[in-house]
Parts: C-alpha cells; structure tokens; sequence
C-alpha cells in the first residue's frame, strides 16, 4: 500500500462521561511518554470539540478549552499530558496499558504509568468538561481547561510555555489550579530551583608523580565541606513553610586513572523558597562559595501561594483541608508570572510519580473530581 493510499490513524475515542477513574485507565493505556503525546492529544482534542459550549484551540500537542459565559471570575484547570518513560524493570506494574489490583476495573487501586504524574488529574479535568453542564446547571465561574505536551522534560520544549507565548491572552484568569498529585490537598505555589557548576582548577600529571601536578579534584574537597554544612532554611511564606535545600547533585572530573586531574566541576541544584528570585537565589550560593568559580546553569522561579485572592481561599475552604507548601517546582510558577495565583491539588501520592510501581486508587480520583465539581458549581 502507497503513503498516498495508506488510511488515516484512527483516533482512540473516549467517553468523558464514564466513571473517571475508569476514564484515567483509559488514559493510562494510550502511551504519551514526552515526544509521543500526539495520540493522546488527538483524542483529547477530539472529546472536547464534541462539547458544544467550549471553545477549543489547539496548538502542537497542546489544547486549550474556554467556557465564554460572561461570569467575572475565570478559574484555569490545567494538567500536562506526557509521562516519563516506561520502566524498564520486567514485571512492572507502573507502565501500559493499565492494570487493576483487583482485576475488576473501577474497582481498588489502578496500575500505570502516569497514573499519579498525572492523567487521573487529567481525567478530572476532562470529566468536568464534559458534565459542568449536565442537568441545565452552569458553572459559577468561566473555565480554561489546559493540556500540554513536554513537561516531563527540559523546560525549553514545555508546551504550557509555548501556550503562553503563542496564546497568552486565553491563559489569563483569576486563579489557576493544577492538577499535580497532592493526595487531595491544596498545595499552594512552589519552590523555586537553580543549578550551578563550580569549578576548581589544577595541573596534570602522572600519578606516578603527582608532586609534579595539582590534583583538581582534592581542590574540591572544601566545595562539598561547606554544602555538608550548611544548614538549609525554612521560610514562611503567606503563612505556608517551605523548606529549602541546597546539594552537590554530581561530580566530574579525571581522565584516566593513571593522570592527576586538572579539572573538577561540582553541579549543585538549590532549591529555594518563594520569597526569592532567582538572582537572589544565586547570591546565598555565591555567598556560601566565595573564592571559588561558580556559574548558574539553569533557573526557575518559584510561586507564591496567593491563598489570600478570594477565589483561592474560597477553593480551600471548599476542600476543607489545611493547606501545605509545595517542595518542588511545578509550572504553578508559570501561572505566577502571569500576575495569577495558583495552587496544586490533584489525586495520588506524589511520592509514587515516576515509580515502576505507579498507582492511584479509584476512590482518589473520584474524591477530586467531586470536589472541583462541586466548587465550580457553587
């Protein structure tokens, strides 16, 4: 058969309105490793232009879905739709397609890559798409969905980025919710994080006579005494505390084993608590290193928490548990930039994303979509 005469690949169907932790399994088994998200996507897009009061745009492996029904409040629900890649140890249950451990679908804890990091987050996004409306109801509030592609990878391919150069007027509202795992519980904003390369100098020779050099590595000894040392902070920040953390991640350095290193880099990840930026960030490193090279690699921003916008506390008080800081960085801090507040809640441990053995239980996923519905409805 010709590329000219080849069929079409047909677009798995998916039925929003089903039970959604069924609806996650069925996520689950469309592989979307980053890179390989266009299937997914395509049935996404897909079920959203089957529901007549969104508008949907697609851009890449990226959709954005709008309600436009007038209100003076927009809430953003956004979820990206790649996982890492699937394990590699035989005998996993954390890859595809999905497994349950009862054998009954719908029923106990269901297996899969993504299914903590995060198409049960998905699926609540999708199943409230697809049912915000039932019965003559309307939400209180307008609402952007948002799926993106390449989260799980370097941030210059994140297809959330590329949304908010290509469509940044559609990404604006009041408060934004990311679906991330968070077991159910509001987690608000994010730490920052950055990384740096610090680098000592030395001179090669044999190791047979190593008087004749300087031994690069040896030079870096005082680098890692000073990062076992410090003491990293804990900042409160609009009343949520998070704790930093600042560590030599990787070393490199020598040639051969028979040659005194001339050469040693230190790569160290500091992640920081809200209240910095990222050049601030960098001064506390430069300040613990002073006297030795150090260049910063890479940055990001953190997120404040901004639980004080009515629309935030209104989705605490909602949720009806207390509120915790988010360690990690999560693209809450891509909303932050917009001027948007934004928090995380979604079902799952995030402990278990990227795991061999990831998982979710039903009943998490349910208890999510339940209390979004029910907040976007009151």
């Amino acid at each position: 058969m010709t590329a000219e005469t080849a069929p079409a690949t047909s677009i798995p169907a998916l039925d929003l309105r089903q039970d959604v932790a069924l609806l996650t399994a069925a996520l689950l088994d469309i592989n979307s490793v980053s890179g390989n998200e266009k299937e997914l996507a395509d049935a996404v897009e897909a079920a959203l232009r089957g529901i007549s009061r969104l508008t949907v745009l697609r851009d890449g492996d990226a959709i954005i879905a709008r309600t436009e029904l007038g209100h003076a409040e927009r809430v953003i629900l956004a979820g990206h739709l790649d996982t890492v890649p699937l394990p590699l140890t035989a005998g996993s249950r954390g890859t595809v397609p999905s497994t349950w451990d009862t054998g009954v679908p719908g029923e106990g804890i269901l297996y899969g890559r993504g299914a903590t990091d995060m198409k049960g987050g998905v699926a609540v996004q999708l199943a409230l798409a697809a049912t915000m409306f039932d019965g003559g109801a309307q939400p209180k509030r307008d609402v952007t969905f948002v799926f993106y592609d390449h989260e799980e990878v370097e941030a210059v391919k994140s297809g959330l980025g590329r949304l908010v150069r290509n469509h940044g007027h559609l990404l604006q509202g009041d408060f934004a919710i990311l679906l991330e795992p968070t077991d159910g519980t509001v987690e608000g904003g994010c730490n920052g994080t950055s990384r740096f390369e610090a680098t000592t100098l030395g001179e090669a020779a044999h190791s047979a006579r190593a008087w004749m050099g300087s031994n690069a590595i040896h030079a870096a000894a005082p680098i890692l005494a000073r990062l076992a040392a410090y003491q990293p902070q804990t900042v409160t920040v609009d009343g949520l505390d998070y704790r930093e953390s600042l560590n030599a991640v990787k070393i490199n350095g020598g040639t051969a084993g028979n040659v005194i290193p001339d050469r040693c880099v230190v790569e160290i990840n500091y992640r920081f608590a809200p209240d910095k930026t990222p050049d601030q960030a960098e001064a506390v490193v430069r300040e613990l290193l002073e006297g030795f090279e150090v260049v910063r690699t890479d940055a990001a921003a953190g997120a404040r928490p901004g639980l004080q916008h009515p629309a935030a506390a209104s989705f605490v008080a909602a949720v009806g548990a207390e509120p915790k800081p988010k360690y990690g960085w999560t693209d809450v801090a891509r909303f932050s930039e917009l001027g948007i507040p934004a928090v995380n809640f979604g079902p799952g441990d995030a402990l278990l994303a990227h795991k061999d053995n990831e998982h979710v239980h039903a009943d998490a996923v349910r208890k999510c979509f339940a209390a979004l519905r029910q907040w976007l409805a009151g």
